[in-house]
């Protein structure tokens, strides 16, 4: 019945795994797993999941997300359809599934400045939004003005300051069953080289910074106030530090890499471990900036 009606309203199969769809390589089979192909087709299927209570997450690109290796006896949606965006004048509209890096390398070909920070972030539009994403003291919440979102069963708009953007942080995380659908970004005008210099240097920094040869979710941890997680991971001894096929990285100790045969255990009692060596070694509670889902 479920793979019947999913068939129906998008693109369907029983043959993905969480490994194929994170930018860490982890995670087991999904049961079903489905590309809805217009934003009625979602929200038919939203509702077919509610009214025969069926698990179901949406997800971006992965790149944040830590999932374990059992069966996930449920439903995946992924919106890939969601690809759409216009612009007018400064005013930017963008629908979920829209490539960060894909879309900031646009505007700043227009000379659309504001979102170059996600040129280096391999998430989805809507996943930035769900996490507040941001580098170089920048954020989505910097230039958000508005996100359409499924709620239930209707679709509404709310206004910036109805998101409780904080850092790393957004109202959808207390609402995983809201879809965020598009939004409305405000850019500023600047020259298009500039942009485009500034994101292709910060672009080598990242290189020669971080472990992108290596499968990873990006940063561990968020960093505390006033602190940073890598500095703090450091001075507890473990960069470089196995656990399993996980590994801090020896380039960015804020990373925990997979070395090819990793699983979700071994990288939550890494970083678990982390978190206790730290609060016992200098009383700050390290917060997980990856989510955590069917682990």
């Amino acid at each position: 019945m479920i793979e019947t009606f999913l068939k129906q309203h998008g693109e369907y199969s029983n043959d993905k795994y969480f490994k194929d769809l994170t930018t860490i390589k982890m995670g087991g089979h999904i049961k079903h797993f489905v590309i809805p192909n217009t934003i009625d087709d979602l929200k038919e299927i939203i509702i077919f999941l509610k009214d025969y209570s069926i698990c179901f997450k949406v997800i971006g690109n992965g790149s944040n997300l830590i999932c374990g290796e059992d069966e996930f006896d449920g439903v995946i949606i992924k919106l890939d359809n969601f690809n759409a965006y216009e612009i007018k004048d400064e005013e930017v509209y963008v629908e979920a599934g829209v490539m960060a890096p894909y879309f900031s390398n646009i505007l700043a070909k227009l000379g659309l400045s504001g979102l170059e920070f996600a040129s280096g972030i391999p998430g989805s539009i809507g996943g930035l939004i769900y996490m507040n994403a941001g580098a170089y003291k920048s954020s989505i919440s910097d230039i958000l003005e508005e996100v359409t979102v499924l709620r239930r069963d209707e679709i509404i708009t709310l206004k910036k300051d109805e998101l409780k953007l904080n850092y790393r942080y957004s109202i959808f995380q207390e609402h995983p069953r809201w879809v965020i659908l598009s939004c409305k970004l405000k850019m500023s005008k600047k020259n298009p080289q500039e942009i485009l210099d500034l994101m292709n240097d910060r672009l080598i920094r990242r290189k020669e910074s971080q472990p992108l040869d290596k499968p990873s979710a990006g940063s561990c941890f968020r960093n505390p106030e006033n602190e940073l997680a890598w500095k703090l991971i450091d001075d507890i001894g473990y960069r470089g530090y196995t656990i399993g096929g996980t590994k801090v990285s020896e380039k960015h100790s804020n990373f925990i890499i997979n070395e090819g045969n990793g699983n979700a255990k071994e990288y939550l009692e890494l970083a678990y471990n982390i978190m206790d060596k730290v609060k016992e070694k200098y009383n700050i509670k390290l917060i997980l900036e990856v989510e955590k889902f069917n682990c």
